[in-house]
């Protein structure tokens, strides 16, 4: 295989979506504790902005339609992935989610490499980590 000097390959991910077995929770959850509105919306699907990523949190029941013959996991599957949000005081955001009914699964912690973490999960079991 040969390797080409494409600058323009990847792109940067444009949208990320997110499979939600109970949509009006899950988007209540973006709205209320990340504080974003919704960017779009249909009775399938609810779209956020995160900077310039989309996150579409989709139906589940509409999921094997756009991944199939891949197979949808069940939230008891465990997590097989976590998105990562900069913050500037960890401590400072974790007492902000609390606030906000966030159920923290860790920390705040500091990290053997150097960084000092917390992470949360969505209604739909996607893991969230905030990090500085």
């Amino acid at each position: 295989m040969t390797h080409t000097s494409d600058t323009s390959w990847p792109p940067p991910i444009s949208a990320v979506t997110l499979f939600a077995e109970d949509l009006d929770a899950t988007k209540r959850f973006y709205t209320e504790v990340f504080g974003l509105p919704v960017t779009y919306e249909n009775e399938n699907s609810a779209v956020f902005e995160f900077g310039g990523t989309l996150i579409n949190l989709l139906r589940v029941t509409r999921a094997d339609e756009l991944i199939g013959p891949a197979r949808v996991a069940a939230p008891e599957a465990g997590s097989r992935m976590q998105f990562t949000l900069t913050v500037e005081d960890v401590d400072a955001k974790c007492a902000e989610l609390v606030a906000r009914g966030v159920t923290l699964l860790n920390g705040p912690m500091d990290r053997p490499w150097g960084i000092r973490t917390a992470c949360f999960s969505d209604p739909a079991g996607h893991v969230w980590e905030i990090a500085s």
